[in-house]
């Protein structure tokens, strides 16, 4: 065994035999309770997320630099709060308060004459809602923690719970009139009872978990029962792909215990969103970013690693189907349907997705793709010109028809 191993199929069966399907699902406290375990309030500066949590709350970027204690939370969720207004003052709705982002009942412009919301402005619109909720009507829900406590250093790392965490903090910080006392509930776990299968249980219970998410998941249960060590510091997605060399059959005794952790999948089901991995890290972080689902990022493995980002960005700005993903990879150049007067042309992958994506356009919804542009570029004055050199370039495409 490798020495990022380590020989614990014991430690896995007692592991897994605690977490049994009473426990994994209906009121989590009061099993808890039932164990010995009881709900807390601990303050909220000893409390952080856990570093490989599949499903990621802030971007990556931020995720990133965040957990390698480059950025407090209050200096992760200003850049979250920046990133936002940047994209809503580029659609032209902008925000200055958070609770400017909450419904206005007085609005009855329809939802299709406004731009879509960035990935970025649905989280955060979401913490707040969160937030509010909270200061509202107090925290039902606690957080489950795991005591990492070394020698008189209290420390706690969150198994379950980390958008509570991050709305506590978002209504700590950021939200007027807080009157709190700066403590979260939770219900901490010993260090040997933590389990990410019961984190991957809750994780597939809750709405919202991407494929690329699922991906992780899958990485991480697979590299706890082979027996490699999971970290508690920030890993890149290199990490998970050691999981691309392992799989189901090398550990026959867990698959009930697996495929069940992450919703009742079958192995087919596991097998492909396991395979995501090998998507290029640009396309990772933005098919989690957008939540493309499995069913059109399966097509895109088919090409190349350094066509994966582009092929993305084509399925958000054109909102292509699966069945247009499909036919966009698999598309060859001996395949493309044009007659050749000369056999050594052979146009480009990128002229035949244009070609392709220019048929389709009548589909496509004009504030959709001017939001992913905007997105993308992150400067409107780049993103016009980006549009004034496609108009020369159609220009140029209909002189060559005429």
């Amino acid at each position: 065994m490798s020495n990022n191993k380590r020989d614990n199929t014991a430690n896995i069966d007692a592991l897994l035999a605690s977490v049994t399907e009473e426990m994994l699902g209906g009121d989590f406290e009061l099993q808890f309770q039932e164990q010995g375990l009881r709900v807390e309030r601990i303050l909220l500066e000893l409390v952080r997320p856990d570093p490989i949590q599949p499903r990621r709350v802030l971007p990556e970027s931020i995720h990133q630099r965040f957990h390698e204690n480059r950025l407090t939370p209050s200096q992760a969720l200003r850049e979250l709060v920046q990133s936002a207004q940047i994209s809503a003052r580029q659609r032209g709705q902008p925000f200055e308060g958070l609770l400017d982002l909450l419904p206005d009942p007085e609005d009855d412009t329809e939802p299709d004459q406004k731009s879509k919301k960035s990935p970025e402005e649905i989280l955060l619109t979401d913490l707040v809602n969160l937030a509010i909720t909270i200061r509202d009507d107090g925290q039902v829900n606690p957080l489950t923690v795991v005591d990492v406590t070394e020698g008189v250093s209290k420390q706690f790392r969150i198994e379950t719970g980390e958008r509570r965490y991050w709305a506590s903090w978002l209504l700590r910080d950021f939200i007027p009139a807080y009157a709190g006392d700066g403590m979260i509930p939770c219900i901490t776990i010993p260090q040997e009872m933590a389990s990410p299968f019961r984190q991957a249980k809750e994780n597939t219970a809750r709405s919202g978990l991407s494929a690329v998410a699922m991906a992780r998941q899958a990485a991480l249960l697979l590299l706890t029962v082979h027996g490699y060590e999971l970290p508690a510091y920030s890993v890149n997605n290199d990490f998970y792909r050691q999981a691309l060399d392992l799989d189901l059959r090398g550990k026959r005794e867990y698959t009930t215990e697996i495929l069940s952790a992450m919703g009742g999948i079958s192995k087919v089901h596991f097998s492909r969103f396991k395979s995501l991995l090998r998507l290029s890290d640009e396309a990772l972080d933005l098919a989690d970013r957008y939540a493309i689902d499995e069913g059109k990022l399966r097509h895109v493995l088919r090409l190349s690693p350094e066509h994966h980002l582009e092929m993305l960005k084509q399925i958000i700005a054109f909102g292509l189907t699966s069945n247009q993903v499909k036919e966009l990879c698999e598309q060859e150049f001996d395949e493309d349907g044009i007659e050749e007067s000369d056999n050594s042309y052979r146009p480009s992958r990128q002229s035949l997705q244009f070609a392709k994506l220019f048929i389709q356009a009548s589909t496509s919804s004009p504030n959709e793709i001017a939001q992913v542009l905007l997105t993308q570029e992150n400067d409107i004055e780049i993103a016009r010109a980006r549009l004034q050199a496609t108009k020369r370039l159609i220009e140029q495409v209909e002189d060559c028809l005429k």
